[in-house]
């Protein structure tokens, strides 16, 4: 999905840009919803019909629906565009491990429906892949790998010695490129878009003198080449400071929350003034103490749904919970302050879009945690219709996903069906009728 110049400047500017889409699936009976209510982006509308046909979506209003069409009465239902992911990791975990042995078509599949079933339409997996990533992109776009549709960064690029650090994180030399100087940066990139990605992953904080931050040098490297191919640069970043060098550096996205202290005057006309977005993944944090705190929160069927047994029996585990509650303050903090930064940052007109990192361990659990992201967007000072606004039509537009995102005649028929209304609450997003992908119905409810 590479931009041409022209293109991608529409895109930095944050106009609508024309882009190949995965293929729609095979000719499907129509599909008449009845008496339904839809998020517009805004609001809820009143009640109306919707049709599906060749997998996209037409509003009917009070026109006539064609002969043959399937009704379905979703009086007292709500309709949300299907949800996307701008930044998740996939085919790294299994149960309650990580590593590069579980990058297999089998569990990456898996993983797709996860996020399909959960309402998520598509997921961006920003680094970590392995080569096998390029080939089921491939075929993800043309509709022959199930599940939600995968988009990413391939491996992505970080520095030698640098995050993300491999013992850890488990990681294998294919999963992250470490360019050694400047034109070994620019090199790593045009490899990538040569083989297919959407996206460039920079890794640009450190750890002090254990883990080397990214050099501004590095990070120009980076954007240069990627914009020289036509894609955006998204940056891994923590602190403020990081930001700064980030933004600095021209990159297009804060794949991350700042989250050791509160955004800066300057920061923000800085990233207004370059059209930089922000991807806040808040609940990366509370993951680590949120399952410690209460481990009944493991009898939510909407969570087991998404949890694999092995996790189950860690989150109930004693000495493991005692464990992660030792070292759960700063993780607070760090939820604390990028609630605030979240707030600011919208507040000044920067756009934002939806990413939790899910699957980047095995406490960022894929499909749950999406919802719980919402969930923290609106505890930060955000309205419901302006989260779900970011889950959806603004996360397609970050991404160039100009045929999905909205309930839009023409539009994918990417559609989750709900029995409460998302914009009263957003917890209501949980509950799930059913699911559409191109106008079929492939997930049903997940309790």
């Amino acid at each position: 999905m590479r931009l041409g110049r022209r293109s991608f400047a529409l895109a930095l500017a944050g106009l609508p840009v024309a882009r190949l889409s995965p293929a729609r699936a095979q000719a499907a009976p129509s599909i008449l919803l009845d008496n339904v209510r839809f998020f517009d982006g805004r609001a809820m509308t009143s009640p109306t019909r919707l049709l599906m046909a060749s997998g996209a979506v037409r509003i009917l209003g009070t026109d006539a629906a064609p002969d043959g069409a399937q009704r379905v009465d979703l009086s007292d239902r709500y309709i949300i565009p299907a949800m996307i992911a701008a930044h998740s990791h996939i085919g790294h975990t299994s149960g309650a491990t990580s590593g590069r042995q579980y990058y297999t078509r089998e569990n990456v599949e898996a993983q797709l429906r996860r996020y399909q079933a959960f309402g998520i339409g598509a997921a961006a997996s920003l680094g970590l892949n392995a080569p096998l990533f390029h080939e089921l992109r491939a075929e993800s776009r043309t509709g022959r790998l199930r599940g939600a549709l995968l988009l990413g960064a391939g491996p992505g690029l970080g520095m030698p010695e640098g995050a993300p650090p491999a013992g850890p994180m488990n990681l294998s030399d294919d999963q992250v490129i470490r360019p050694a100087n400047a034109a070994a940066m620019r090199q790593g990139v045009n490899d990538l878009a040569d083989k297919g990605i959407d996206i460039v992953k920079v890794w640009i904080d450190g750890l002090g003198d254990t883990v080397p931050q990214m050099t501004p040098e590095m990070a120009r490297a980076a954007v240069e080449a990627a914009h020289a191919r036509g894609l955006r640069v998204a940056a891994h970043i923590h602190d403020l400071s990081q930001a700064r060098l980030a933004v600095g550096a021209g990159v297009d996205i804060l794949a991350h929350g700042i989250r050791d202290k509160e955004v800066d005057d300057g920061l923000l006309s800085l990233m207004r003034q370059r059209g930089t977005w922000y991807i806040p993944t808040i609940q990366i944090d509370e993951a680590e103490y949120l399952y410690a705190d209460d481990p009944a929160i493991t009898e939510d069927p909407f969570l087991r749904a998404a949890l694999d047994p092995a996790m189950v029996a860690r989150m109930r585990d004693p000495a493991w919970r005692a464990a992660q509650l030792g070292r759960a303050a700063p993780r607070r903090s760090d939820v604390r302050i990028n609630k605030l930064n979240l707030k600011r940052i919208h507040d000044a007109g920067i756009p934002v879009a939806f990413g939790t990192d899910s699957g980047g361990t095995p406490l960022r659990v894929q499909g749950f945690a999406e919802h719980r992201e919402l969930e923290l967007m609106v505890e930060a000072g955000l309205t419901p219709a302006q989260a779900l606004d970011i889950a959806t039509a603004k996360s397609a537009q970050l991404l160039g996903l100009t045929d999905r995102g909205s309930v839009r005649d023409g539009l994918r028929a990417d559609l989750v069906v709900l029995d409460a209304d998302p914009t009263a609450s957003i917890r209501n997003t949980r509950r799930i009728v059913r699911v559409y992908q191109a106008g079929q119905e492939v997930a049903g409810s997940i309790t």
